[in-house]
């Protein structure tokens, strides 16, 4: 794979300037909590700083593939010690590298995928808000794989852009807590990752 599964870092330069000149308040921002929906849920146990549990309300309806392939990752036990490789302030947390994003040497975290092709797009009108999940790709819209994001706040220059496949419906106060960098110095990681229906 020779192009990095990344969100652009024009589009996310463009995206934190947008981001500043909303001037919304601390409370504007992060007043907004999903509900549940029907599922499936994936459910995170982080390691590290962010120690605790997070839970994702996926979107089947919106992104049939994508959802079945974080699904088949996670039953495998593909994203288990997968780190949290790329994480902006004030943007997103970045992890589900199943290739190269675990162990000791994470040189390459954020360049892989799994052993499954990638996925054609599944773009949506469902906004990048605070708590949505979304997939990460390269340049080519139909080259997402496994990894994924949580948006730490609205980012809605990345709508229609990236294929939206969640929502963080419990522990958002543990995403917020995610060790930052690109990558940080000692990552967080999701030592486990199960699926509820």
């Amino acid at each position: 794979m020779s192009s990095e599964k990344f969100l652009f870092a024009g589009l996310m330069s463009l995206g934190l300037a947008v981001l500043g000149g909303y001037g919304l308040s601390q409370s504007a921002v992060f007043a907004q909590a999903a509900e549940d929906g029907p599922g499936p849920n994936l459910v995170i146990e982080l390691t590290g700083q962010a120690e605790g549990e997070v839970v994702i309300d996926l979107l089947p309806d919106v992104a049939p593939a994508h959802v079945e392939r974080m699904v088949t990752l996670a039953r495998e036990g593909a994203y288990d010690g997968v780190v949290f490789h790329r994480v902006i302030e004030g943007f997103m947390a970045q992890t589900g590298d199943v290739e190269f994003g675990k162990g000791n040497n994470l040189r390459r975290a954020g360049t892989g995928g799994s052993s499954y092709p990638d996925l054609p797009a599944e773009f949506s009108d469902v906004p990048f808000t605070r708590g949505v999940v979304g997939m990460a790709r390269s340049d080519d819209p139909n080259s997402a794989n496994s990894q994924f994001f949580i948006m730490f706040a609205p980012g809605e220059f990345l709508n229609g852009q990236y294929t939206v496949v969640g929502r963080v419906v419990q522990g958002m106060d543990v995403v917020d807590r995610i060790a930052r960098g690109e990558p940080p110095r000692t990552p967080d990681a999701m030592a486990k990752v199960t699926v509820a229906e």
